[in-house]
């Protein structure tokens, strides 16, 4: 359904099943689980090239429900890959492609084949633009989520009994044509517009639709949380220092990999692209002499580099007692502490952290203040999420400053898209620091809305943020902090979400070096 050839997959699989004990019977479920497994990939030329057994789901005398889940991955080009989010360019007609199957529902694994491969062809082609799979409540429930993403809604030519069957393997999907497969079995069952659900006499709003589809858990797991707070949208202009040095046609980058840190790849790739030499150093920590030995390569690591880059993750596991406390304290050892202020202040040199770096980069004072130091208690720093939960979610951030270098090539009031992943991610500071760093123009981002307006409503501020702040400077800009992972940029990434991901970030940061 995303596109990927039929036969570029392998299959893994996951088994869940009661204790067996010495009852044939009940070594019979798993045995006859996997001849049906074993008889659909016979069936369908694929093969299983890894899983998980666990045979052990016996408490007392209560049994797990016998499970066997079959996990499938492909491979194809991203550019050529699709969603199963409808979008309203993608065409009006929503076709059905049923699998054919015999009284017991078992499929016709020849004609299956025949008709993914069409299928697979027709997205090549770029004639069916969204695809989904029909699960439980059949086509009707897939259609309409489907369709739930970008706020559509649809109008349903056929719903029989069939369109709420759970047909395992069915696929439908949105085209522009008339006729899209339809030498394979595909038919129209709906059409797409407006905003509500037409099936027969019942017409079901789209509010109404997402708020059955969210509301059942949104007691249990929110999707929004609580906004208060004061808020307005900053613009402070001016531009920042001009380097004085001379030029670098590479300059180096130091990106320090803690115990935990998961982003290291993705930023110096970022990095790379960008113009510079980047260096992922691993910070070693299972001895009082790795640690040592990390010291001192540290130290002659920062003395060689222009850009000290803190990657996120989850460094230490984010323990004890808050994220980023391990890279702090790290690096306020005083030999480090003072190559990083070589690097900013003896060299010119420019610093950022992103997620688990910011984290890391405001418990060490180099943001807001742009040095090292303890932190007080009315400092700002980050926070557990309001939500009260980890937040993996794109958002809006609008540029507040251009007193940054690595700002230098955005506008204040440019507006981007980013995709932020953070259990403390929440800016609080005391309300005096808090005037400071306002007035002195070092908010650099703040989380909008969709109108560009600075604001603590949630989802849009995904974790309370006092003024919506997402990233902020040090004085000079040549330090800078924000939550959002600009470094997860790439071609083809985030297709079924518009927006404009590309802060310039990383070019603005070799830039400066120019």
């Amino acid at each position: 359904a995303s596109g990927v050839p039929i036969d570029t997959v392998r299959l893994s699989l996951q088994e869940f099943f009661m204790r067996l004990n010495k009852d044939p019977k009940r070594w019979g479920q798993p045995l006859s689980a996997l001849l049906g497994a074993l008889y659909a990939q016979i069936g369908l030329g694929l093969g299983a090239i890894g899983g998980k057994d666990s045979m052990s789901g016996t408490f007392e005398h209560i049994d797990v429900p016998p499970t066997l889940i079959c996990f499938g991955m492909g491979v194809y080009k991203a550019s050529k890959l699709i969603s199963n989010t409808f979008d309203a360019d993608g065409g009006s007609g929503v076709y059905l492609l049923p699998m054919p199957r015999d009284g017991y529902g078992v499929p016709d694994f020849e004609k299956v084949l025949g008709i993914y491969s069409a299928l697979h062809e027709a997205i090549d082609r770029g004639e069916v633009s969204a695809a989904g799979v029909v699960e439980e409540g059949g086509a009707v429930c897939g259609i309409v989520k489907s369709c739930l993403g970008n706020g559509l809604g649809c109008s349903f030519v056929e719903y029989g009994a069939d369109m709420f069957a759970p047909r395992f393997g069915d696929i439908y999907f949105q085209a522009k044509g008339n006729d899209v497969l339809k030498e394979v079995g595909a038919r129209i069952v709906a059409r797409i517009g407006g905003e509500d659900f037409v099936l027969g006499g019942c017409t079901v709003s789209g509010k109404d639709a997402r708020d059955a589809f969210c509301g059942t858990l949104e007691k249990v797991y929110p999707t929004t949380a609580p906004a208060d707070g004061e808020v307005k949208t900053l613009s402070a202009g001016g531009g920042f220092a001009v380097r004085k040095g001379s030029a670098i046609a590479r300059p180096r980058v130091l990106i320090p990999a803690f115990p935990g840190t998961n982003c290291e790849d993705d930023t110096a790739r970022a990095f790379e692209r960008a113009g510079a030499q980047a260096k992922v150093f691993v910070v070693k920590n299972r001895s009082a002499a790795d640690i040592e030995e990390s010291v001192k390569a540290l130290v002659k690591e920062l003395s060689e580099a222009q850009i000290l880059a803190f990657p996120g993750g989850f460094s230490g596991g984010d323990e004890p007692d808050g994220s980023g406390k391990f890279i702090a304290t790290t690096f306020r050892n005083p030999a480090i502490a003072e190559a990083v202020m070589e690097l900013l202040y003896g060299r010119d040199g420019l610093a950022l952290g992103i997620c688990n770096g910011f984290q890391a980069l405001i418990k060490l004072g180099l943001v807001p203040y742009g040095d090292v130091r303890e932190q007080l208690a009315d400092a700002p720093t980050l926070t557990f999420n309001n939500i009260s939960r980890h937040v993996s979610t794109m958002v809006r951030v609008r540029v507040a400053t251009d007193r940054s270098p690595w700002l230098s090539s955005v506008k204040v009031g440019d507006v981007f898209s980013v995709p932020v992943s953070h259990g403390e991610g929440r800016f609080v500071s005391g309300g005096a620091e808090l005037d400071k760093l306002i007035a002195a123009g070092q908010v650099a981002t703040q989380y909008v809305d969709f109108d560009g307006n600075a604001t603590m409503e949630s989802p849009f501020n995904p974790n309370g943020s006092m003024y919506g702040i997402e990233g902020i400077i040090s004085p000079d800009g040549r330090v800078l902090g924000k939550m959002g992972h600009a470094e997860r940029l790439d071609s083809d990434l985030y297709r079924n979400v518009e927006g404009n991901y590309d802060m310039k970030l990383f070019e603005s940061g070799v830039k400066y070096f120019g």
